[in-house]
């Protein structure tokens, strides 16, 4: 037993060493930034086209007094829902053929015209291909009744405010539940990856098999996937450390902004590095067997392929837990090993409790000791195989 840990620490080092002391992994670091920049980019641009596009435009035919008001109730709606939610209004002055002027408008293509207001406030008519109940027609209902009264601005209504209550504490700590989630998944699905295509290589170049001639092949196994763990591991604490400076230097107001979790942040980071190792340990020793029965990169995306949308779809049944952390689903997500750990970070998130914790991280530990045995079985009955492969009907007899 000290021979096997011995040997896996050995291996453990070599790899850590020769990862993190890499050039490749400052490359590696900065990997993230690419996708947030290009995220960014592509958001803003997206957002910008949603809003020209989805935002309905409503023509205005009324004279110039009427169109003063209803434009002014608009804007007092305006301060109260999003901008891009509330139609444009467009002013035109009636015209003798009022049916023609109709029908051209509703032909615009700059603005492109959803419906057309015509009546002014004493008789308002809304034309165009909308329904009765639809949002464009309800947005104008509420402004041409605004516009009615005499009121010139909305009366002043004094607020007191709290430094918490328990909707805005609720929400807030769905939303940390839902960041950690989607975190912890994609951190472990990308980083766990990563020893596929260093046993790949090793295979290729022959390496592996002088390795195994000099530790036990189990040893090799847990070392290589600690070696990755502890790798991700310095990354993960780089680019959280990163984000946390940048939301301290760029908002206002800091991290302090950030909804807390009800464990609070110390609890929430720790646990959040325990169940990403735990996580970890448990894809990425699959990951590990996968790469063993492959030989080349073709055959590991196809093996690999499976896991992933399966990964996908317990991401949606951990999902559940969110906001309802009690339910029956949630439950089971959490007893179910390959979910639990996302399950139980967003419990960390919403419910104060230490002990559910402490039982989830133990059951957890079981099934990473019987996958890490099972795998490294695998692993050492097919990493060193070589020569034509039989059919898998001769295995037995060979």
């Amino acid at each position: 037993m000290m021979r096997l840990i011995h040997s896996a620490f050995v291996i453990a080092r070599r790899d850590f060493g020769a990862t993190v002391l890499s050039k490749a992994f400052i490359f590696f670091l900065l990997g993230p930034l690419f996708p947030l920049l290009l995220g960014g980019v592509f958001g803003g641009i997206g957002a910008k086209v949603a809003s020209q596009t989805e935002q309905p435009v409503v023509a205005v035919v009324s004279s110039d007094a009427d169109f003063e008001r209803i434009s002014a109730a608009r804007n007092r709606l305006a301060d109260t829902i999003p901008e891009a939610m509330i139609a444009r209004l467009k002013h035109y002055a009636p015209e003798p053929n009022l049916a023609a002027q109709q029908k051209r408008l509703l032909a615009m293509r700059e603005p492109p015209v959803r419906a057309v207001l015509t009546g002014g406030l004493v008789q308002p008519h809304v034309t165009g291909a909308v329904t009765k109940d639809a949002d464009v027609v309800g947005q104008m209902r509420l402004i041409v009744a605004d516009a009615r009264t005499t009121e010139v601005a909305p009366p002043e209504l004094p607020v007191t405010q709290t430094a918490v209550s328990s909707g805005t504490l609720v929400k807030g700590r769905a939303l940390t539940a839902q960041i950690g989630q989607m975190l912890l998944f994609f951190l472990t699905l990308l980083l766990s990856g990563m020893v596929m295509s260093q046993l790949i290589e090793e295979k290729s170049n022959k390496i592996i098999e002088v390795i195994a001639a000099a530790v036990p092949i189990d040893a090799m196994f847990i070392g290589k996937l600690f070696a990755m763990l502890a790798a991700s591991i310095v990354g993960i604490v780089v680019w959280v450390s990163v984000g946390a400076l940048a939301v301290q230097m760029f908002s206002s107001g800091g991290v302090r902004t950030l909804p807390q979790p009800a464990i609070g942040w110390p609890g929430f980071l720790l646990l959040g590095v325990l169940y990403f190792a735990m996580f970890y340990l448990l894809l990425g020793s699959i990951f590990l067997t996968i790469g063993a029965q492959a030989s080349t990169a073709r055959e590991v995306q196809t093996l690999s392929m499976p896991v992933t949308f399966a990964q996908v779809v317990i991401f949606g049944f951990a999902a559940t837990a969110v906001g309802q952390p009690n339910s029956a689903e949630a439950l089971a997500a959490a007893v179910f090993p390959l979910s639990s750990p996302m399950v139980m970070l967003a419990r960390a998130a919403q419910e104060p409790a230490w002990w559910p914790h402490v039982l989830a991280l133990l059951w957890q530990g079981v099934w990473v000791a019987l996958i890490l045995r099972w795998g490294a079985q695998m692993f050492r009955k097919t990493v060193l195989k070589s020569g034509p492969r039989r059919p898998w009907w001769k295995l037995k007899s060979a």
